[in-house]
């Protein structure tokens, strides 16, 4: 069994060191990556001024989280959350220096790199030189992004645990995985057991050796009739 955690953050810019925080963490728990229903999301107070263009891509406003807590209050349950897991991230580099650096300020040790798994360079590489970005993938793939009016940590989340579901093979890739965790579990179809039956006897009657010598005097160019 493969537990991985779909990661996707809204910020109040580009930059940390600028100082810029995370306003929303969204997660999805897939389980042989596909999503079990677990997910987890986190809006935060950032404690500064939200820009009015940060506003205007996920529609996160000042007012909206004054009475959210702050990452120092919510991180554990971030941490919580993922465990050890695998993080899948659509461009990992952006969300895990936001993470990393939060997680650094509040005094807590900073995810490993290896951990990520980068959706945006697995898109990149099967698809060179078209667009790669989620709504593209969405529409590449045919999964219905109507509700996204704005980018929404949580919705983009579940809408890359389809893409990556894709970007894997699909649906005959989540196919193959039943049937391999189904053999591991001995459910295997088991062979059809055939009782043994006699043969019957081919032999003719008398009855049909008579019908058959009517047939052959009636087919007089048959060639088994003619002599050598």
């Amino acid at each position: 069994m493969t537990i991985e955690i779909v990661l996707d953050t809204e910020t109040t810019g580009f930059e940390p060191s600028e100082g810029h925080k995370l306003v929303e963490i969204g997660c999805v728990e897939l389980e042989n990556h596909v999503p079990t229903g677990r997910h987890l999301q986190l809006y935060i107070n950032p404690e500064r001024e939200i820009p009015p263009d940060a506003t205007a891509i996920h529609g996160i406003t000042d007012e909206f989280v004054a009475d959210k807590p702050t990452f120092l209050a919510c991180y554990t349950d971030f941490i919580d959350f993922i465990g050890e897991n695998k993080l899948v991230i659509h461009n990992a580099e952006f969300d895990m220096k936001f993470i990393n650096h939060e997680l650094q300020h509040v005094g807590h040790p900073p995810l490993p790199w290896s951990r990520a798994i980068d959706t945006l360079q697995m898109a990149r590489r099967k698809f060179p030189g078209s667009p790669a970005n989620l709504d593209a993938l969405c529409r590449r793939f045919g999964i219905d992004n109507t509700e996204r009016t704005y980018h929404g940590a949580l919705l983009d989340s579940e809408l890359l645990a389809e893409v990556y579901l894709e970007l894997l093979g699909g649906r005959q890739h989540g196919l193959s995985l039943a049937r391999d965790e189904m053999k591991t579990q001995g459910q295997t179809q088991s062979k059809v057991e055939r009782k043994f039956r006699e043969p019957r006897s081919h032999v003719p009657n008398a009855e049909e050796l008579t019908a058959h010598a009517e047939l052959l005097e009636k087919l007089d160019d048959a060639a088994w009739t003619k002599s050598a």
